[in-house]
């Protein structure tokens, strides 16, 4: 925080706004890197309206200093209402002199938040997640044809979003000792707040009631679509396997009838993250317990009761150049593994269900309780006269009744 631009600007916290007028956002930075953040990858920069919760995405292939400019200016254009201030974070993307001179000497005010507060910056920070990542996801984009792509999407989820979707925004917010009571107002997509503001001159909300009538939710949920299996293609694809193709055609009947059952059994979006794959499988290397496996579980078998100490003990006394008592922690683990699986078998034979069933109910008994053991499975029986019995299966067959 030593900077000189940052010192110059001001800071303005969450509590700070008290309803502005339509024209203040706040900007933030979204990175598509995927799980490495090293080299240059694109990123999306959000732009969200304090008043109305009107939101622009502008996609921006690096992080430099005129690029960030020219997407605050194409944002600029598309907002319905002229923006009167910006709220940045303290990015050094955004704390430069380039960029806070440009603004000011554009009219806008500049203002930031405090530093590692990102609540500072709630309204942006939803969106982050509600609208980029909803949609785009995690993965890794970068060059001018994944940046083109990315503003294909956007295109399309400016109108579908702020025309279409209903959003909430809070009315008064109450706290009680420790209780914060929230109230909001009645959900109504952002254009609805734009129209109805006083603020907004009505030239801009003639142009935005037109804009209203001309589109078409269907096609712009289409589109949507379409640009995400364009995205999902470039995920996966690095280096000298990337290859321009051309953008997926919107074929809105097949579109239309996919909508019949989409909301049943529901969608997997192609820009959702995908399951990690190992291109290169790794050789299993040999545990130092599978030449003696046999052994132990022989071991095992003729005492259920021994500890993974005793096994260690037999194993030192028969190569004690192999095991030493720095062993024990590995023979625990693989003993453990053994009876969980020997107690599975026992579990899925079937056979144990008939026999207890079969000694149980001659005199007239009912089962109470079943107990799993790691070598063995108990029944506890009570019976008619009140006398209470026990029979225990051990992995062998054999059946003791107690």
């Amino acid at each position: 925080m030593s900077s000189a631009v940052r010192r110059s600007v001001p800071v303005r916290t969450f509590g700070d706004w008290n309803d502005p007028l339509p024209g203040y956002v706040e900007v933030d930075f979204v990175a598509h890197s995927g799980t490495s953040s090293s080299g240059s990858f694109a990123q999306t920069m959000v732009l969200t309206d304090i008043a109305t919760g009107w939101t622009e995405c502008v996609p921006v292939r690096t992080r430099e200093s005129g690029l960030v400019i020219a997407a605050i200016k194409q944002a600029r254009s598309q907002f319905p209402f002229p923006l009167i201030g910006v709220d940045f974070d303290n990015d050094s993307a955004f704390m430069n002199e380039l960029v806070v001179c440009w603004c000011r000497s554009q009219g806008l005010e500049v203002t930031r938040s405090r530093a590692y507060r990102k609540n500072d910056q709630a309204w942006v920070e939803q969106k982050n997640g509600a609208i980029v990542r909803r949609l785009v996801g995690y993965g890794r984009f970068v060059g001018a044809e994944a940046t083109t792509a990315l503003a294909r999407l956007y295109e399309v989820v400016r109108l579908h979003g702020n025309l279409f979707q209903p959003s909430f925004k809070l009315r008064e917010k109450t706290r009680i000792g420790a209780r914060v009571i929230k109230r909001y107002h009645p959900p109504v997509p952002p254009v609805a707040r734009v129209l109805a503001h006083s603020g907004v001159a009505e030239a801009d909300k003639d142009r935005l009631q037109a804009m209203l009538e001309r589109a078409d939710p269907v096609i712009l949920f289409a589109g949507i679509r379409a640009a995400q299996e364009e995205l999902g293609r470039r995920v996966d694809r690095r280096g000298l396997n990337a290859r321009s193709e051309e953008p997926v055609a919107v074929d809105l009947q097949r579109f239309t009838l996919s909508l019949k059952t989409a909301w049943q059994v529901g969608e997997k979006r192609p820009t959702h993250r995908r399951p990690y794959r190992r291109t290169k499988p790794y050789p299993k290397r040999q545990s130092m317990l599978e030449p003696f496996e046999p052994q132990i579980r022989a071991w095992l078998e003729a005492d259920p009761a021994v500890s993974a100490a005793s096994v260690l003990e037999r194993l030192m006394s028969a190569d004690s150049s192999r095991f030493t008592k720095k062993s024990l922690r590995t023979v625990q683990m693989a003993v453990k593994a053994w009876r969980i699986e020997t107690a599975g078998q026992i579990i899925l034979d079937g056979d144990w269900m008939k026999r207890a069933s079969y000694l149980l109910l001659p005199r007239r008994e009912k089962i109470t309780t079943i107990s799993v053991h790691t070598t063995s499975v108990t029944f506890l029986g009570e019976a008619i006269g009140g006398v209470k019995s026990s029979i225990r299966l051990t992995p062998s067959g054999d059946v003791i009744r107690e």
